[in-house]
């Protein structure tokens, strides 16, 4: 069939990503071969194509490609994960679209329109994935809701509570009122944000005076139940042990001294309300406080808030203020800033609250994976980032592992009576019904006796477990896909979730397998726009990805993306990156067309210039790969991209091409074409990982192939020696030939106009490519002078001097003509600049590096005029 004209990636893709589909070529069983393997990061399964997805993936497709080509038995596992908070929020907007009311259904009834839910839209992105051209082994995806997967993780809990580190408390955690769960003290973000400070009035008890606070949160006096100042503070050694009234409650709270108050904020005394601050819980503890609980669970406040109950918290902020203000118990409101602690998920404003809760010890359990990075035996790129999981990993605090929802793993515990303490922990119904029984000596209690605990487990701790569990190594420890696929080998994310997910998965590794779960983590940046933005749906300027790869194709997608990826360094996205994307795709595609395109005249001998570009790009090949390979082994993608990009564009089209290209409608020699194609075929390894659909349309049209010789399943480019000397010599024949080239377009002389070239050689450069350097510039002759030649142009390379004859390429005297306006203008440019460095005053108080400045004008300026002189004079 002849070649298309244009490149259409569309069908390009699609039929490429069906064929490699149809074979296998994605598969991975256990064999011989060395295993490379790459778990993907489970995207949300209410996730859609973004972004960032876009360029983690891409990363890791370009990683996994070219460990196939290597020879590596490749598995590149994909997967969702179930994504308790979000996915709950969108079942939950979905009941409420069809009327329905979460509360009026059963964990049963509500498990059913997850379910649903997660059938009809969850694992979207796996498919659009496809469109970008991953090569995962999509028949091992996997869910973290899965039958198996799910069982891991009872399995694990089960174990960890066993060997004494879950515990159950009653602990200050962070509570989100919009998704109405606990969270994570890494699941909160903190924001500067415009508050104010109220100054209050608290009349002491039995006179008519006052002791005034200041706080950030009026609506909480409802649940205060003392008034502490620091117990060095003289001025209000007087006052403690006395009792004040709390305003509008008209509740006597007392006055107690804590070295932990700071005498320097606000007034001194501090309004205590344990209930709703993990600081003022601690006091309440010491000090034997009644604690009064003000909130409901989605933020509004319940009986205690008396005539606020039922209102939201920030709506009571600005009444009771007001009602204070009527009181004459507001002394003064004044603009504040603070930190305020919301929701990763939700951006709720996040309330402390006390709560039963599941934690998880983790000083212990984090020990290894310190030292594993530490050691460098799980490796960190880049290396910068080793400071912050240090300094996450060595002040670790217990993980708050329980979420107040229904989709997710529920907790196995059982509670047998109703006491905090009357629970069992077992894997399923029957073993808490024999645990029970044995706890409590009461031989008679049944599984329906039981209760289990309503809440489920963080989403965080079924996706620590990952590179375990996709391969049942939880529940079948010794199987052989866990002995053979494990640790795996590179995990590619973002920093963002570097303890959320990386350094637990580290945990997870050494405490279920004592061995890393993989050997490196590339840390990729985050993409912003031009104007640094991180990219939003509010902001408006995070582009669709697959109206991307519509407009530019995934290989023009993929190349924009890398080619600014460096690793950990934010990605300053611009659509303009992937129209050069495309154009290297068009580009590789032309230069096909273009090799095709010649005819072969088997009799025809390989002419000297040909056998010497070839021989020139298999070295300066060589020099590429090896350069390649080093980028590869530091993780230098985008290098990798950069090295590839333009040894294809500048010297294989650029130059090589050029070189061996037959005079037009003339045939090519059969050796020069069967070396260029080998040439070609060398090129496509290289790119397919980054461009897998192009080159693999190429490959394909190159010649007829087996299955087994697809592009995909082939073999990396072999190693050659290069040649130091060869690759110096060309370089300076390329100079040579650029400076033909300069002069050609300068002087306006046509390519089709045969020139001479006369030259100084005082290099004693070689004549052996003369003929390369006739067929390049179209120069009739080539001879070497000892001295200038009139009437020619000129120029160098390094200490040669190179003439080119004017004489019937030029008119002599329109030249001159140019030259001479040329020469006046410099003048004048000169006569400006010296002028301005003539007077005393300027370079007496100008600043050092503007007399520099205009110093360096007058000496080019000096340097363009005697280059235009001497142009003029060859010309007379």
């Amino acid at each position: 069939m002849p070649l298309a004209t244009k490149y259409d990636s569309k069908s390009v893709e699609s039929k490429w990503y069906d064929y490699w589909m149809e074979h296998d070529f994605f598969s991975s069983v256990p064999d011989e071969r060395e295993s490379y393997t790459i778990v993907i990061p489970p995207p949300n399964v209410t996730g859609v194509l973004h972004m960032g997805h876009m360029l983690n993936n891409t990363i890791q497709d370009v990683l996994i490609r070219r460990a196939r080509l290597k020879g590596y038995n490749a598995c590149w596992i994909p997967g969702t994960d179930h994504a308790s908070i979000a996915t709950e929020a969108k079942v939950v907007k979905k009941l409420k679209e069809q009327g329905i009311d979460k509360n009026d259904l059963s964990r049963e009834e509500f498990l059913e329109h997850a379910w649903d839910w997660t059938h009809e839209y969850g694992g979207i992105i796996l498919e659009q994935l496809k469109k970008l051209g991953a090569s995962c082994d999509w028949s091992r995806t996997k869910f973290t809701m899965d039958d198996d997967m799910s069982a891991s993780v009872i399995n694990v809990f089960v174990d960890l509570y066993n060997k004494g580190l879950i515990y159950r408390g009653y602990r200050m955690v962070n509570w989100d009122p919009q998704a109405q769960t606990t969270l994570s003290d890494e699941e909160v973000i903190y924001q500067e944000r415009n508050g104010h400070l109220y100054h209050l009035k608290y009349q002491i008890a039995g006179s008519d005076e006052f002791v005034s606070i200041a706080t950030t949160r009026p609506e909480t006096i409802l649940g205060d139940t003392a008034i502490c100042v620091h117990s060095d503070d003289e001025r209000y050694t007087n006052l403690v042990g006395k009792t004040v009234i709390v305003p509008i409650v008209n509740r006597e709270i007392p006055v107690i001294a804590d070295d932990y108050v700071d005498m320097e904020f606000g007034t001194g005394a501090l309004k205590i309300t344990p209930a709703h601050d993990i600081n003022d819980k601690a006091i309440g503890e010491r000090h034997d406080l009644e604690v009064i609980d003000i909130f409901n669970a989605d933020g509004t406040l319940n009986s205690f808030g008396l005539h606020y109950n039922g209102k939201d918290r920030f709506e009571v902020r600005k009444e009771i203020s007001k009602e204070l203000e009527e009181k004459g118990l507001l002394i003064k409101k004044e603009p504040h800033m603070h930190k305020v602690g919301t929701s990763e998920r939700t951006g709720a404003v996040i309330e402390p609250r006390l709560s039963d809760q599941w934690f998880l010890k983790m000083e212990d359990l984090a020990q290894p994976a310190i030292k594993a990075v530490k050691e460098d035996i799980v490796e960190l790129l880049p290396p910068k980032f080793k400071s912050t999981y240090f300094h996450w990993m060595e002040n670790v605090r217990d993980w708050n592992i329980s979420r107040q929802l229904m989709w997710g793993q529920r907790i196995p515990a059982y509670f047998y009576g109703d006491g905090k303490d009357d629970f069992v922990v077992a894997s399923n119904k029957d073993d808490a019904v024999t645990l029970s029984r044995k706890r409590t000596n009461n031989y008679n209690i049944q599984a329906g006796d039981l209760r289990q605990e309503n809440d489920v487990l963080d989403t965080w701790f079924s996706s620590w477990l990952w590179p375990i569990s996709v391969f049942n190594g939880i529940l079948d420890p010794e199987n052989e896909e866990i002995n053979y696929y494990y640790p795996t080998r590179d995990l590619v994310t973002g920093p963002d979730i570097l303890f959320f997910w990386v350094a637990r998965m580290i945990v997870a590794g050494y405490e279920f397998r004592d061995e890393k779960p993989f050997d490196k983590v590339y840390l990729t940046g985050l993409v912003r726009d031009k104007q640094r933005r991180k990219m939003s749906k509010s902001l408006g300027n995070s582009p669709d990805a697959l109206a991307l790869i519509e407009n530019y194709g995934a290989d023009g997608v993929r190349v924009g993306l890398l080619l600014s990826a460096a690793a950990g360094n934010d990605i300053m996205f611009d659509e303009d990156l992937c129209q050069q994307g495309k154009g290297f795709v068009n580009k590789m595609w032309n230069a096909f067309r273009l090799v095709k395109g010649w005819e072969v005249d088997e009799n025809l001998e390989q002419p000297v210039h040909a056998a010497q570009g070839i021989a020139w790009y298999e070295s300066k090949f060589a020099q590429a790969i090896n350069e390649i390979e080093d980028h590869y082994s530091k993780y230098r993608i985008s290098d990798v991209l950069m090295t590839s990009y333009k040894l294809i564009y500048d010297d294989f089209c650029g130059w090589l091409l050029e070189i061996i290209k037959p005079e037009y409608q003339q045939p090519i020699d059969p050796k020069t074409l069967s070396q260029v194609i080998a040439l070609f075929e060398d090129n496509l390894r290289l790119m397919h990982p980054f461009t897998p659909f192009i080159t693999e349309e190429i490959w394909q049209s190159i010649t007829d192939r087996k299955v087994s010789e697809a592009l995909c399943v082939n073999t990396w480019p072999v190693t050659k020696e290069m040649n130091q000397q060869l690759l110096t010599d060309f370089d300076f024949v390329q100079q040579a030939i650029s400076g033909i080239r300069t002069v050609r377009k300068e002087k306006q002389i046509a390519f089709k106009n045969e020139i001479t070239l006369q030259y100084i050689n005082n290099e004693n450069s070689s004549t052996d490519y003369d003929a390369l350097i006739q067929k390049m510039g179209n120069v009739a002759s080539i001879e070497v002078v000892n001295e200038q030649v009139s009437g020619a142009a000129s120029y160098r390379v390094k200490s040669n001097e190179y003439f080119i004859p004017l004489e019937g390429n030029i008119d002599a005297e329109a030249e001159l003509e140019k030259l001479e306006a040329e020469l006046k203008r410099a003048q004048g440019f000169l006569l400006g600049v010296q002028k301005k460095l003539g007077n005393e005053r300027f370079v007496a108080n100008a600043p050092d590096q503007v007399v520099a400045m205009e110093k360096k004008k007058e000496a080019d300026a000096l340097a363009k005029i005697e280059t235009i002189e001497a142009s003029m004079n060859a010309l007379r």
